[in-house]
């Protein structure tokens, strides 16, 4: 991406002299948050234009509702009901840099929040890619051009995947070219197929030639079948689906790819994902244990090619976390699981600071601290305890290495 370092997957980060220097012990922690979405005007426009999931509603008084997941368009409810108000959190550059000024971040990496243009149809995906993407760089340069050190934007583009893959392959290797973009945010459903579909071959060279990072996001959830059904969900609104099915959701996308060989085939790949890593973390010694015990993989007498490499070396080498978690035990599973490859590398080089902002905001109080980025500065705070340097990588020394930004 624009200016970004070249760093090897299977090497552990080099360390930039900006970032080093930035946080260097006496001076105030530089805060970067790596988990921030926005719907530019661009994106506000094409989700008002449509009648179908995901879609925004424009009632004839309040704020429009912005309906994004099938859950949501609920034939029972009125349409001025459903979903969940878009207040100008969502699409407003002030209200971003009100929110960082508010909770001392200095730095955002905003991305498009989910569904991304996974809806697209084939023929407009790459022009409504390159249209999207171009408007988070220019508003990103916009701001950094105004020298304000305590107020930086930089962005995650997203990718057409609905084109044919030699748009794709293109628009990633275009947005090298954008200053401000450092990486792409990706949905667990790739092109459609999971992220272990053989078609996304080409796709994962190109993001590997370019060390585009990825941020791997959950949007599709769970069948409704896992919670009980629609009459279960309902009774807990967005609880079960949010709190549950996205994590999950990413574990299971993340264990087919490692399953299906896509880390030995593509060993520099450079993944971040969002939420700590849903369940993965917890669960990755579990999942390398029933590796070592499959009787039908080949590395145990069977005609199956299983991974060649283990879960912990994945998790150490091309896998990094936010610490979107809102618990210290959480986020202490997840420091574990990155540093337990064994390679001198500490688990909180690879667990990165977000807030999810707009998403999940103070429900009473509007222009105060939230509750939700609160809880994730505490559990840093109590993972890092009396050691200040690990509690400065994670709230932002790690993502300015990683991302290679200079502040």
């Amino acid at each position: 991406m624009g200016h970004h370092h070249k760093i090897s997957a299977d090497q552990p980060d080099p360390s930039s002299s900006t970032a080093t220097t930035s946080q260097s012990s006496g001076s105030a922690p530089i805060t970067v948050d790596i988990h921030t979405h926005t719907y530019p005007p661009s994106y506000i426009s094409l989700l008002t234009s449509r009648t179908k999931v995901p879609y925004i509603h424009q009632p004839s008084d309040g704020d429009p509702r912005l309906i994004i997941l099938p859950s949501d368009d609920d034939p029972s409810k009125p349409p001025h009901l459903r979903g969940r108000p878009v207040d100008k959190s969502y699409s407003s550059w002030d209200e971003k840099l009100k929110f960082m000024r508010t909770h001392g971040i200095s730095l955002s990496v905003v991305s498009l929040a989910n569904p991304w243009l996974d809806f697209l149809p084939s023929e407009t995906a790459a022009d409504t890619a390159r249209q999207i993407n171009d408007d988070l760089n220019a508003a990103c340069e916009s701001q950094n051009a105004k020298g304000d050190k305590h107020a930086q934007l930089y962005a995650f583009a997203s990718l057409p995947l609905s084109a044919p893959t030699e748009q794709i392959v293109a628009e990633i290797r275009r947005l090298e070219s954008l200053s401000c973009v450092k990486g792409i945010i990706l949905g667990t459903t790739g092109l459609g197929a999971g992220l272990d579909d053989p078609f996304l071959a080409e796709i994962w060279t190109a993001l590997e030639d370019t060390q585009t990072m990825i941020f791997l996001h959950p949007h599709y959830g769970l069948p409704d079948a896992a919670f009980g059904g629609p009459e279960v969900i309902a009774r807990s609104g967005h609880v079960l689906p949010l709190a549950l099915g996205f994590p999950l959701e990413t574990t299971i996308a993340v264990a087919r790819m490692f399953l299906a060989g896509v880390f030995d085939r593509h060993s520099r790949l450079r993944m971040l994902l969002a939420h700590s890593g849903g369940t993965l973390p917890f669960l990755a010694g579990r999942i390398q244990s029933c590796v070592e015990h499959e009787r039908e993989f080949v590395a145990n007498g069977g005609d199956k090619q299983g991974p060649t490499r283990t879960v912990w070396d994945v998790l150490g080498t091309n896998i990094w976390l936010d610490a979107v978690i809102y618990g210290k035990a959480g986020l202490k599973a997840a420091v574990e699981a990155a540093g337990a490859v064994g390679q001198g590398i500490e688990g909180s080089e690879r667990l990165m600071f977000g807030t999810d902002h707009p998403f999940f905001p103070p429900l009473k109080e509007k222009d105060g601290r939230w509750a939700s980025v609160d809880s994730n500065l505490a559990a840093i705070a109590g993972v890092a305890g009396a050691e200040e340097e690990v509690a400065r990588k994670i709230l932002g020394g790690n993502a300015l290495r990683v991302l290679g930004i200079e502040i």
